[in-house]
């Protein structure tokens, strides 16, 4: 692992830095300072460096202790080394996002250089920093490698992505429609023939039926009149058969008059009183029968005229009231026949708008369900978003808080490089640890100091050079 590799790394950086600070007999930071107040030239002399070294320059009994590690919010850790001659202890943290995570690390040294040769020592260091490195860069390539990845797919399926290219499908959706558009003129020109004939065919059967009604009707009414001429014909025979009673007892009136003037005549006197005028009687009998005839004759012309002006009249008046009949009923089977067309129209419409409706219904709950799943899907990934945001912005104000705390500190620093040796040891932040009691000086075991002189400030410089690349990687992501 990369922080594996960064901890191995300082850790025998850390034990270099011990040997060179117990060449130079550096036990605190003021001697640090002195000693590198003397090599203005020296690059390493500057704010931020300051915090990793002053924890190191701080040995004996108590060891020396300086951590910084941010790993989800975590502070640094202290740690000291066990000799009762020298103690050299050096705390390092670095942060660097990688795949959303920061990884941070501890170590300590005990002021005892690995056996074997320098050089090789150093070229292990080198070598084990560019592999750590390589790893950071090939980590950040396959972070951006997933950024891409993860934009690529949030393009193409996401909700929002940009609108697909069907330039090459809109000719035969084009001709499909209007294969569509023809099919449904012909289907609805065939459905409005089936309407038409269906209408004309109920049509044709009101006005049978309308026809046959008032043929009905018709017959009805000449049988009641061929009742009511039986009648009358019954009434003109009775009428007939008197007067033809009547016109015999007259033939035998006049011939039994006849008869009696036709008879001899006797002429008888008697003298005698006079008596009666029988011609006289005779003939005020044949007028007053003459007179009840005429009479007779006159009432029954009159009450047969009556009869058949009544008759006539009611005949008149039947005809016109049948006529009437005729028309109302006429007139009210037009305006059914009209109203069931009317009625069969609506029926039709009706039917046409509740399919319609049932399918407007149908494709506009398929287009709410289909808006229902976006929606789910939009408020899924806009609760995985606002999480992301939230860990991000948890990360975030993380990060500022130890950026914030690095600038507080770097800036104490920078202040007490620039006043020089009259800051006090209070005045440095609570983070970094200095331990005062401690009286004894660093040694070192090395029988030459000066043969080591070289390699010491090569270790100074390769240390210096691993915290530079780790703060300026760190700033950057912060």
């Amino acid at each position: 692992m990369p922080a594996t590799a960064l901890t191995n790394s300082v850790k025998k950086l850390g034990k270099l830095f011990s040997l060179f600070c117990a060449q130079h007999n550096l036990s605190n930071g003021k001697d640090l300072r002195d000693h590198l107040s003397g090599h203005p030239g020296n690059w390493i002399y500057r704010p931020w460096i300051l915090p990793f070294l002053t924890g190191s320059l701080v040995g004996g009994n108590y060891g020396g202790g300086l951590g910084a590690a941010v790993l989800g919010g975590c502070s640094g850790i202290g740690f000291s080394g066990g000799s009762a001659r020298f103690g050299g202890g050096i705390g390092g943290g670095l942060g660097i996002g990688l795949g959303g995570g920061v990884v941070g690390g501890g170590f300590a040294g005990d002021g005892i250089l690995l056996s074997g040769d320098e050089k090789v020592t150093m070229q292990n260091l080198n070598d084990r920093l560019a592999s750590y490195l390589d790893k950071v860069r090939c980590l950040e390539q396959e972070n951006a490698d997933l950024e891409c990845r993860i934009r690529e797919w949030y393009a193409k399926q996401g909700p929002f992505c940009e609108p697909r290219d069907y330039s090459c499908y809109y000719k035969e959706i084009e001709d499909l429609q209007n294969q569509i558009v023809c099919a449904t003129i012909d289907n609805n020109k065939i459905i409005l023939n089936i309407d038409n004939s269906r209408m004309t065919a109920d049509d044709f059967r009101v006005k049978y039926e309308t026809e046959l009604a008032l043929r009905q009707s018709v017959e009805a009414d000449i049988n009641g009149l061929r009742q009511v001429l039986d009648q009358l014909t019954l009434c003109r025979s009775d009428l007939e058969a008197q007067l033809e009673s009547l016109r015999e007892e007259l033939c035998c009136l006049k011939k039994n008059h006849e008869e009696v003037g036709s008879c001899p005549r006797l002429h008888v006197e008697v003298n005698a009183c006079p008596g009666p005028d029988l011609r006289k009687i005779l003939e005020e009998m044949r007028c007053q029968y003459e007179t009840l005839i005429e009479r007779n004759r006159k009432e029954v012309e009159d009450w047969y005229e009556c009869k058949i002006e009544e008759v006539n009249r009611e005949v008149i008046t039947s005809g016109q009231e049948v006529e009437t009949c005729n028309n109302q009923v006429t007139e009210l089977r037009r305006q059914l026949q009209a109203l069931e067309i009317d009625l069969q129209a609506q029926l039709s419409q009706r039917d046409n708008l509740e399919s319609s409706l049932a399918e407007t219904e149908c494709r506009y709950n398929n287009h709410l369900a289909e808006l229902q799943s976006q929606i789910t899907c939009v408020e899924q990934q806009l609760a995985d978003l606002r999480a992301e945001m939230e860990c991000q912005n948890q990360e975030y104000k993380i990060l500022l808080d130890v950026k914030c705390r690095l600038e507080q500190e770097i800036h104490t620093y920078r202040c007490l490089l620039e006043g020089g040796c009259t800051k006090r040891y209070s005045e440095i932040p609570e983070s970094w640890v200095f331990y005062r009691n401690s009286k004894s000086l660093l040694c070192s075991n090395a029988t030459s100091p000066g043969s080591n002189k070289d390699l010491s400030h090569v270790a100074y410089r390769c240390y210096l050079e691993v915290l530079l690349s780790g703060y300026n990687k760190g700033f950057q992501e912060l």
